[in-house]
């Protein structure tokens, strides 16, 4: 080989790896991104089975909108230095049309509902396939590194692959069975990780539906007063904790820590003498009025 064809080829390889490390510098830069997908009928017959002694949805009342809130801060700590897509819920419906429940579900932020069909006994149909759609597709175009998938079902171990097969990390999140195992042996030999919730967890999110006097007697509540009583507890709750406690909680915006979420969620109940589980819109302006006073003594 003559001396001009060396230095050529000695000069594009010397641009490859100059695009090379260009490439590789760009990937560290880019944040990692993780991903929430939660199968509804999973968690509505396993946390109803541990937390009220039943898989009969009709039987008690879960705050959705509270739950997800609370996923969402587990992720943040889990995955301390990835930023969330957003968080997956699917569940079924007849003709796939959204019950008031899951339309509530759906306008939360950062929320996608996806349906599959409730057969004539209420089983879910096309909702695994949904999931490993999702994830496939995702994990392939990079969208995610990481994904938590809260369900049990063998049928997904397919889903889990394929993500892997792309790249992405799946990390099984199940929750506690009173007996036994409520997720099937495949599904946890196939995942990168696994993490069991408890019951103290859910405690705060699933409740036996009773009638509770202040249920049934007390007038429906405007988002403004709501969104006042949200602001009264922001401030009692700055005058005990403290602006160091304010510039922790800022960075979270829109969401609020799990356990602060709860106890803004009872104490408003209290002074309102109303109940807001399952109530989408006034759970927002309650939040809305606790973060605006906030931001105003920020």
């Amino acid at each position: 080989m003559r001396d001009d064809d060396l230095t050529a080829l000695g000069a594009r390889i010397d641009r490859t790896n100059e695009l090379l490390r260009r490439m590789l510098a760009e990937v560290a830069k880019t944040p990692s991104t993780h991903a929430i997908f939660v199968d509804a009928g999973y968690l509505y017959a396993a946390a109803g089975r541990l937390v009220a002694g039943t898989e009969d949805r009709r039987a008690f009342d879960l705050d959705s909108e509270g739950l997800i809130e609370a996923l969402i801060d587990k992720a943040r700590t889990i995955f301390a230095d990835s930023r969330l897509l957003r968080v997956y819920w699917y569940d079924g419906a007849r003709r796939r049309i959204h019950t008031a429940e899951q339309q509530s579900i759906a306008e939360l932020p950062d929320v996608k509902v996806r349906l599959g069909n409730l057969n004539a006994n209420n089983q879910q149909k096309g909702v695994d396939s949904l999931i490993r759609t999702d994830l496939e597709s995702l994990a392939r175009h990079r969208a995610i590194s990481d994904a938590a998938l809260l369900g049990g079902d063998e049928d997904l171990v397919s889903a889990v692959e394929a993500a892997q097969g792309y790249g992405a990390r799946v990390h099984l999140w199940g929750i506690e069975a009173p007996e036994g195992r409520n997720q099937a042996e495949p599904l946890l030999w196939e995942v990168d990780s696994q993490r069991t919730f408890d019951l103290d967890f859910f405690k705060p999110y699933v409740a036996r539906r009773t009638a509770l006097a202040f249920e049934t007697a007390a007038t429906r509540p405007t988002r403004e007063d709501v969104r006042f009583v949200g602001a009264q507890i922001a401030a009692k709750w700055l005058a005990a904790r403290g602006r160091e406690a304010l510039v922790e909680l800022l960075p979270g915006h829109p969401y609020l820590p799990g356990s602060v979420d709860q106890d803004l969620l009872v104490e408003a109940e209290g002074l309102l003498q109303y109940s807001l589980r399952g109530q989408a819109d006034l759970r927002r302006a309650l939040r809305d009025g606790f973060w605006e006073h906030l931001q105003t003594q920020y």
